[in-house]
Order: structure tokens, then C-alpha cells, then sequence
């Protein structure tokens, strides 16, 4: 019986190998990059050169990488190693059993993420430069049969360590395959080539867009990869978006890889091309050259030094790394005392969790466009490569990210993020006295920053997400949104003219047919938080009116500040308000200076905004995350993503605001705050046809955390230490 068993099993995982195997050599859409009806050759006006995913001297590289560091992210080679071992193993005996009898010879796998399975926070905190290196392992997402599996490959021993089923609503982000195939589809399809046809449009000029489908507790979507396809026309423009095919939407299933509905709802004249091309080699009369050539030099070369994935600059010491989620992630951001020398911890772990961005038309082909960004689509596989000296200043250095496509194997991102100093002529501190006798002091510095940076090309719209470094311990988290609006054909040519038809917008009229219509984004960004340790407590120092004592004063008022500390989550949660002001800290409260007070890092909020959309609106059940501007959570390594690990068509079941109504105990423990950068975004003439760029942000600023102003020693800058510089004849 024993022998009997053994065979069974060789011979199932013989089975499952030689299925993965026909999979892998089965003909796949292209790993073009772009959402487009096809991948065509690199001269084409829809393509991306496929040097995004570039063969040669940066895969050699890659490929020679070793980590350095427990929170550095996968090797080329090891993403080589995860393929080895699921092509070999992929899922356990029992799981090929199981999914043998559902599907029959017809075994489909779907692969949607390699990651770094990180180590457990404390070992990562007790790992010294020098150690052994922790147990590197890997997890993957991917999809056997219709069913979610997250796969924990060790990369020492070469096997599949652990295996979980995902029983939710929610499926992984999707893969290029994924979109690449539903873009493809309706050049195929008879009733669209018909519509085409019937408008006498070109279908060689057509480009698709694969658009999430949402959820909205319709039945007969349930436990169905559906996507939206949306198409759109060149015709004399770079600039496709700005002339939508209106009317027309095609549902994709992705798991049978064909167009299950088209719906044809409206027919609507193109926007005119016209206008719409941003390409400066489209631009006509004079181009304008508002001021000189600007450049920051460093003839002594960069302030900062990078080793691997670590970074040292001035006070400052962090691990930075790309990620197919999140872009960029920063990890033990830790800044130097001053009086001491020692290295303090600020922040483990910080990264953007998750993109909300509904539109607000609820019209037939609209209604649906509410977009998770990371968790849909990946906000760093959209991190396109930089260009020097526009997205990056010179002296920059550039970050490869390294990544897996949906047959396992890995490519290569060239300069996905980029470090840079930052000097615009800010001042760091100053200060000019002038009393009344001979004598007159001035002092001031520079505030030299350093920067992060990752831009995503979300189709359409460009996320520019800097990270900014201070020398006086301040992180500043920065989000600027530029690209192309999503717009909407109309029959009218001006605002009056659909005033008089009694149509509602549903946005801003921008040109002629064309309708800016309006949205949300918000970007909900995770901070594990360690302040001076991990053992942390949240603090709402409110601000409020008092009264002076009857006679004591002639003030009739003033305010003053009540301190609670949050002993559960219920009491982090935070929705800002003018008129409710307060300060917001992490504090710990075992640390205190020496007069005192707890050692703490303020959150301090930018311009932002909250969610109009009703609670019981389903996009919003998705986006609950959204409900607060802040959040605060016991620290739980599986509790990384504010709208949860499977987002696509999720029903809203793992969200921030779904743990937190278990009230946990958040005093003076590890705890992570979850904070929300929001636009509203009514588009504007000037948006069009491409956006001037728009900027919030969010600091996280020292508070008590030194004994006083920590760059008060700091050098400043004089004529003879700049370059001198001359024109020549």
C-alpha cells in the first residue's frame, strides 16, 4: 500500500508538471507592456519598446545581484529558483488531486505575484550587517483552476514550504496576460468591427483599454473574472484618450478568454483630434522657452551613498526597495542624535497601500469606473523606467526593479525609482537680530532635501510619489498627479449647448465633445511607525476653547490642549475637521527627554479630503478604507494592504475598516497608522489635453523626539565653497 501511494503521488506530480510545462510553451500574448488591442511592431504608434523588459547588460547584472539585506527584494536569480520549483512542484499532492477531478485535463494556471516573503519583524530589528542572512523565502500568488493559492516557496531547501487557499470574493492583481488578452479581444469580435465599420473608423487606429470591473452584488458576476473593455481612436493624435470610442463596452471573462457581453449604448460623434497631441514634435509656432536651463550642481558628486538597497545620507539612514504593489517601499528609516551619534528609529515600514479613485457618472458606461489601483493593477508593475533630467534631476541615481510575468519568469525594470538631492533655495532655519545698539547677527541654512521617487503611468493618469528626507529628522510623503483625464463624448460643442438640452454633464466641458468628468483619488499610505522602539502609543492632543477665570483677565478666551491617548482602536480612528483641530502623534512613552516629555514623531496632514459617497454604495463597502483620514491598528504582518491582499471584485470583507471593529488594544504597543492623501478633482480647461502637475502631501515630524533644534550645528553655504563658473566665448 505504502509503494501503491508513492506511485500515485510521482505519477499526479508527473501530470502536473507536464500540464505546467504545455502551459509555459503555449503561445501567450506579447509582455507588451501597454493596454492595447495589439502588441505591433516597436515603429507603432500603440506600442512600448519592448526595452522596458530589455535583454542584455542590465539582465546580466541582475542576474550576478546577491541580497545584502533581509528586506531586499528577490534576485533575478531567485525568481529563477520560485520558476524551478513551480514547474517542478507547483501545488501539493493532494491539491493536483483535487483540482485533477474538477478540471480534468483542462488544468489552467494563472501567475500574479513573486514577492519577497519578508521576515518576522523582530528577526529583521535583530539582524546586524555581518549576520547570516535570515531564511530567504518567496511567496506566490496565483491562480490553479480558478482558485487563489499564496504559495511560500523556501529558496534554501527548494521546496514549497506552505500553501492557503483563498476562500474570498477577491482575486489577485491582474497580470499583463490578463490585460494584454482582454485589450486583444474586440478586434476579433464581429459585432464590434461592425460598429466600427458602421462609424467608418479604421480599426488599425483603435487602441483598448482593459478597465476593472468592480463589484456591485450583481449575480450572475459572482465568482467570475470580469473586465471591461473600452476602446478608443487615434486618428491624427498621440493622444487616444482623448478621443473614446463612446457607448460601446465589452465584458471580458478572463478565464475563458473571450467577450461573454457587448453593449452598445449610445452613439456619440469622436472629439475632434485636433488640439490634443502633447508631443512637443506636434506642437506648432513658436515653442516657449520661459526661463534658463536649471541644474543642480554637486562638484563633489551626491551627499548620499547607496549600498545595494541601503541608503546613508546626512542623519539619515534607510532600505529602500521597488515593489510590484506599492512602487517603492521604505524600510528602518532611522535618523542619528545629534548630541548622542546614535542611530534612532523612526519608521519600519511605510508605503503607498492603496489607490481609490471613483468616478462620478452613473451613466451605463461609467458607472463601474471606481479603480483600486494598487490592488487591481499594480502600482509599481506600472512604474515605467525614469527620464533622466525631467523626471530626475542630474546626479541622480537609479533603482532597477526586478519582477515576474505571468509564465514565472523574471524581467527586469530599469530605473523604476531614482534618489536625488533636492535644493530650490529653501531655507532649513534662520534668524536676523537687530537691537537697538552697533551689533546685528544673522544666521540662516539651507534645507537641502533628499528625495524618493516613482511615477506610475496608471494608463492614463501619471502618479509622481516622492518620499522626502530632512536633515531636521521630517519625513515628507508627497503625491503629485499629472497625465491624461479620462473623458467623456459628447454631441455638443459648448456648455450652452447642453444646457439647452437639459444634459447633465456629470463634469466640465474642456473642449468640443469632450467632458472632464469629475472623481476622487486617494492614496492610503501604511506607517509601522517605531518611534525610538516598537512599543508605541497614538495621541490626539486636542485643541480647545477656554475661558479665562471670572476677572482674572480681559480675554474672554483662549485655547488650550486636551490630551487623550488612544487605548483602542475605536480611538485612533480620526476624520479631520477644521474647526475640530489637534495635533496627532505617535509617541513612546517609555522614552522621555530630559526635561520630561515623551519622545514622539507628529502626523501632520496636508490638504486632503473625505469620501461623498454614500456608506452602503458598494464602491464604497470596497473603499471603507476611506471612511476615516486616519486609521491606527495593532501591528500584524498580515495586515499590509488597506483594501486587502485581493482586491479585484472584492465584496469589501478585508479592509482596515473590517479589522478595526474588532476595537484591539493600541496602548504603548507596536502599532501602524494608516493615513489618506485625497483630491477631489472637478477637471478644469487647463487639464486638457495633458495635466499641469498637482501636489498634496503629509509630514511626519519629530516632536520632543530631540533635546532641541538637531541641525542648529549644521554648516552653511558660502561663495567659496560653490563652483565657479564662467561663459565661454
Amino acid at each position: 500500500m505504502k509503494y501503491l501511494r508513492s506511485a500515485v503521488v510521482c505519477c499526479l506530480a508527473l501530470v502536473l508538471v507536464l500540464a505546467v510545462q504545455v502551459w509555459f510553451r503555449q503561445p501567450h500574448f506579447s509582455r507588451c507592456p501597454g493596454w492595447f488591442a495589439s502588441c505591433r511592431e516597436p515603429s507603432s504608434l500603440f506600442s512600448y519598446k519592448l526595452s522596458l523588459f530589455q535583454k542584455g547588460s542590465r539582465e546580466e547584472q541582475a542576474k550576478r545581484a546577491l541580497p545584502q539585506h533581509p528586506l531586499d527584494p528577490l534576485t533575478f536569480s531567485e525568481i529563477q529558483q520560485v520558476h524551478t520549483v513551480l514547474t517542478n512542484s507547483s501545488v501539493s499532492a493532494k491539491t493536483n488531486r483535487k483540482y485533477l477531478r474538477k478540471a480534468g485535463s483542462k488544468l489552467s494556471i494563472l501567475l500574479h505575484a513573486v514577492s519577497l516573503e519578508e521576515p518576522d519583524k523582530e528577526d529583521v530589528l535583530a539582524w546586524k550587517k555581518g549576520d547570516p542572512m535570515p531564511t530567504r523565502k518567496a511567496s506566490v500568488i496565483l491562480m490553479v483552476g480558478g482558485t487563489v493559492y499564496r504559495i511560500i516557496v523556501d529558496l534554501t531547501s527548494l521546496i514549497v514550504e506552505s500553501e492557503e487557499v483563498y476562500q474570498g470574493a477577491g482575486t489577485p492583481t491582474l497580470n499583463f496576460d490578463d490585460m494584454n488578452s482582454a485589450s486583444a479581444l474586440p478586434l476579433q469580435h464581429p459585432e464590434f468591427l461592425e460598429a466600427l465599420k458602421s462609424r467608418e473608423l479604421d480599426k488599425d487606429e483603435v487602441a483598448c483599454l482593459p478597465l476593472s470591473n468592480g463589484w456591485y452584488n450583481v449575480k450572475e458576476e459572482e465568482g467570475k473574472r470580469l473586465i471591461k473593455v473600452q476602446c478608443f481612436y487615434a486618428g491624427g493624435t498621440s493622444n487616444f484618450y482623448m478621443r473614446p470610442i463612446e457607448g460601446i463596452t465589452m465584458v471580458v471573462d478572463m478565464d475563458l478568454r473571450k467577450i461573454v457581453k457587448y453593449i452598445e449604448h449610445d452613439n456619440v460623434p469622436l472629439p475632434k483630434a485636433e488640439g490634443t497631441d502633447f508631443r512637443l514634435s506636434a506642437q506648432k509656432g513658436d515653442i516657449l522657452k520661459l526661463f534658463n536651463t536649471i541644474s543642480l550642481e554637486q562638484p563633489d558628486g551626491p551627499s548620499f551613498f547607496v549600498d545595494g538597497h541601503n541608503v546613508k545620507w546626512a542623519n539619515w539612514e534607510f532600505h529602500v526597495k521597488p515593489d510590484y504593489r506599492a512602487g517603492a517601499i521604505i524600510s528602518q528609516a532611522a535618523v542619528r542624535d545629534p548630541l548622542t551619534g546614535v542611530l534612532r528609529s523612526v519608521l519600519y515600514k511605510g508605503f503607498a497601500s492603496e489607490l481609490f479613485v471613483p468616478y462620478m457618472d452613473p451613466t451605463e458606461g461609467w458607472f463601474f469606473k471606481t479603480y483600486m489601483d494598487a490592488g487591481e493593477y499594480g502600482f509599481g508593475l506600472m512604474c515605467m523606467p525614469l527620464q533622466p533630467l525631467n523626471d530626475c534631476p542630474r546626479n541622480a541615481h537609479y533603482m532597477d526593479g526586478v519582477f515576474v510575468d505571468a509564465d514565472g519568469k523574471p524581467y527586469v525594470r530599469p530605473n523604476m525609482l531614482c534618489i536625488f538631492e533636492s535644493y530650490a533655495g529653501d531655507v532649513a532655519w534662520r534668524h536676523t537680530e537687530s537691537p537697538i545698539s552697533d551689533y546685528e547677527y544673522k544666521e540662516s541654512r539651507p534645507k537641502v532635501t533628499l528625495v524618493v521617487r516613482v511615477i506610475a503611468s496608471v494608463a492614463n493618469y501619471d502618479y509622481i510619489l516622492d518620499w522626502q528626507f530632512q536633515t531636521d529628522g521630517l519625513i515628507r510623503v508627497k503625491v503629485g498627479m499629472s497625465g491624461i483625464l479620462m473623458v467623456k463624448a459628447t454631441s455638443h460643442d459648448t456648455v450652452n449647448e447642453a444646457n439647452e438640452a437639459n444634459e447633465e454633464l456629470y463634469g466640465t466641458m474642456l473642449a468640443e465633445r469632450t467632458i472632464g468628468v469629475i472623481h476622487d483619488h486617494f492614496i492610503t499610505f501604511y506607517l509601522d511607525l517605531d518611534v525610538d522602539g516598537t512599543d508605541n502609543s497614538f495621541v490626539q492632543n486636542k485643541m480647545v476653547r477656554k475661558k479665562p477665570a471670572e476677572g482674572s483677565s480681559l480675554r474672554k478666551s483662549y485655547w488650550g490642549v486636551e490630551k487623550l491617548v488612544a487605548k483602542t482602536e475605536d480611538d485612533g480612528k480620526v476624520k479631520l475637521s477644521l474647526f475640530k483641530p489637534a495635533d496627532y502623534t505617535v509617541m513612546n512613552p517609555k522614552k522621555k527627554t530630559k526635561v520630561g516629555n515623551p519622545v514622539s514623531y507628529k502626523i501632520v496632514p496636508g490638504k486632503t479630503a473625505g469620501s461623498l459617497l454614500a456608506l452602503d454604495d458598494p464602491p464604497q463597502i470596497r473603499a471603507a478604507f476611506t471612511n476615516n483620514q486616519m486609521w491606527v491598528t495593532p501591528y500584524n504582518r498580515s495586515e499590509e494592504y488597506a483594501g486587502g491582499l485581493y482586491v479585484y471584485a472584492s465584496h469589501g470583507e478585508e479592509t482596515v475598516s473590517r479589522w478595526t471593529r474588532r476595537d484591539r488594544p493600541i496602548e504603548d504597543r507596536d502599532i501602524v497608522l494608516w493615513y489618506t492623501v485625497g483630491f477631489h478633482h472637478v477637471p478644469c480647461q487647463e487639464d486638457f489635453p495633458v495635466m499641469p502637475t498637482v501636489t498634496e502631501s503629509f509630514e511626519l515630524k519629530p516632536t520632543n523626539f530631540f533635546e532641541a533644534n538637531p541641525i542648529i550645528k549644521t554648516y552653511p553655504n558660502y561663495e567659496k565653497d560653490l563652483p565657479q563658473c564662467t561663459f565661454s566665448a
